[in-house]
């Protein structure tokens, strides 16, 4: 694991202080008042090479001026039932706090379809959660907890994860690669609970081609990882597909409930799809959102071509794509 050097920081600042208008002011959206953490992040995405994290910051600034993403809490996905319908075939929501006032984050890995709408919605509801959580959550979190607060957990609901056809790749590749290139290091740990038996399968081929930081970072849980997420979380705050005993349904048994973090109807989907709102209503650019993926990484892009050719020789598997932040 690379340590980051006062050396290596001072080197990334210099190379920063020309940068044009437009890309520093993307980027105090997305240091938010902590720079030198941010060219932490970026340096620990590039294994501490200063140049390469020179050209990911910059190539991130760049897809975020051509891409409007500054603007994008202001571009609701209307009307509300096209929404609902995103939030019901991808399945990503905010549980609560870690005692150490992380957010918790939980994704429904098996059972999203994302068979509702079109690529660039669901997209876009990505990024909106990212951008919402760097600008309104992670803010929010550092000053009620008295320290700076930039990573989240994630916990992934394996519930439904079966061999199958590959027709999700496209998608869940492009938010990874997003997520890769634009957000990494945000994630500070991974918790995967509700695993069926041909997860091991899948783990086995996938683990040894994740990087060390990532994999470092994976926690398997056994069964719904109750006991074991009450470390680190009360109880309050854990995932509802964790407060129940085996691994149960977790998609429709409680869709429309405040308890289901995956619902339109839970706070966090309320309170965020009301800020878009309210943002909405002052703009006067496009709201119509259409976003460019950058390129995967050379490695990255291996690493999911090999995932592909494994498992169509296996029959081929709806893939988790975990190895992005």
């Amino acid at each position: 694991m690379v340590i980051i050097t006062q050396d290596m920081i001072k080197q990334f600042q210099k190379l920063m202080q020309d940068i044009d208008e437009p890309l520093r002011i993307s980027f105090k959206n997305i240091h938010q008042g902590y720079p030198t953490e941010t060219l932490v992040r970026f340096l620990k995405a590039r294994d501490g090479n200063v140049c390469n994290a020179h050209k990911m910051l910059i190539d991130c600034l760049k897809w975020r001026v051509q891409n409007e993403i500054d603007n994008i809490l202001a571009k609701t996905i209307v009307p509300t039932d096209l929404y609902r319908a995103v939030r019901d075939s991808q399945l990503v929501g905010m549980s609560g706090y870690s005692k150490e006032g992380l957010p918790v984050f939980a994704i429904g890995a098996g059972l999203s379809n994302f068979d509702k709408a079109s690529l660039d919605y669901y997209l876009q509801s990505h990024i909106q959660m990212n951008e919402y959580r760097d600008r309104i959550i992670l803010p929010a979190a550092t000053k009620k907890f008295g320290r700076h607060i930039s990573t989240c957990l994630k916990v992934l609901d394996m519930t439904g994860l079966k061999l199958s056809a590959l027709n999700q790749l496209k998608v869940l590749t492009a938010i990874s690669t997003i997520d890769d290139l634009n957000y990494p290091e945000k994630t500070e740990t991974y918790y995967i609970v509700n695993a069926p038996c041909i997860f091991s399968a899948c783990w086995k081929v996938v683990k040894p081609l994740l990087q060390e930081r990532t994999r470092k970072k994976v926690q398997v849980l056994s069964g719904c990882g109750r006991e074991e997420l009450l470390k680190v979380m009360d109880y309050a705050s854990l995932p509802h597909f964790c407060k129940r005993d085996g691994t149960g349904v977790s998609r429709h048994s409680s869709n429309r409930t405040a308890d289901n973090c995956f619902s339109l109807d839970h706070p966090f989907h309320q309170q965020l799809y009301n800020y878009t709102k309210q943002q909405a209503a002052g703009a006067s650019f496009k709201r119509e959102f259409h976003v460019d993926v950058p390129e995967p990484d050379p490695v990255d892009a291996r690493i999911a071509n090999t995932i592909r050719t494994t498992f169509q020789s296996m029959g081929s598997v709806r893939d988790l794509m975990i190895y992005g932040d």
